[in-house]
């Protein structure tokens, strides 16, 4: 029969381990330093409160390793603040999918093809599909698009596609453009003799009469 529980028998899951308590002095085998070492940071209290890859201020470890070749924001997952997306083929819808059938991200799940449904899923064009189905994804490429609908499927969209603005050009890369010089005008050419006259001077005044006498 077993023993009725009452406060007097209760008892812990697990044997409880003796821990060695420190700071208890120097015969206690744990004393004096209690075996946090002779000063720095990590001799003073708060010092559990590091966050984990803290170096002292240097420059950690995963920042100083290679990171993975794209430098955009739609490249590969390289920090924590990174997006991921799970491709998926239109090769492996031919091949787990029932013509008629609906594609949903549980039903991916079911069938293996992604692990769970909090990851985006990417439909890509690798391989043929001949087969008729409703996909509904976070994100679809151009060749599944028109591979899915050459076959009679329909796709469904989970998340807008994003537009991608031009790039702007900054100012000081922008090409000169020649200033237009407007013809100069008869009045203006009217205008410029006398001032040229006066400009030859007497001289000149001189040397026209002496033409007329002759």
């Amino acid at each position: 029969m077993a023993e009725e529980l009452n406060l007097s028998n209760l008892k812990p899951a697990q044997a409880r381990k003796n821990r060695k308590r420190i700071g208890r002095g120097l015969g206690s085998g744990k004393g004096r330093y209690s075996g946090r070492g002779i000063k720095g940071q990590k001799s003073r209290s708060g010092s559990n409160k590091m966050r984990p890859g803290f170096e002292g201020g240097q420059n950690p470890i995963y920042m100083r390793l290679a990171k993975q070749r794209g430098g955009s924001k739609d490249a590969m997952p390289v920090g924590p603040h990174r997006t991921s997306t799970i491709p998926l083929n239109v090769a492996a819808l031919e091949e787990r999918f029932d013509a008629g059938a609906e594609v949903t991200l549980e039903a991916l799940v079911e069938k293996g093809l992604i692990r769970n449904t909090r990851t985006d899923v990417k439909l890509l064009g690798q391989g043929d599909l001949s087969k008729k189905l409703s996909i509904t994804v976070h994100a679809a490429s151009a060749t599944a698009r028109e591979k899915v609908e050459a076959a009679g499927g329909s796709l469904t969209l989970l998340r807008e596609p994003k537009v991608r603005r031009p790039k702007r050009r900054p100012e000081g890369s922008r090409p000169a453009q020649a200033e237009e010089v407007e013809p100069e005008t008869e009045e203006a050419e009217e205008t410029n003799e006398p001032q040229a006259e006066a400009e030859a001077g007497p001289e000149a005044e001189a040397e026209a009469e002496e033409g007329e006498e002759s």
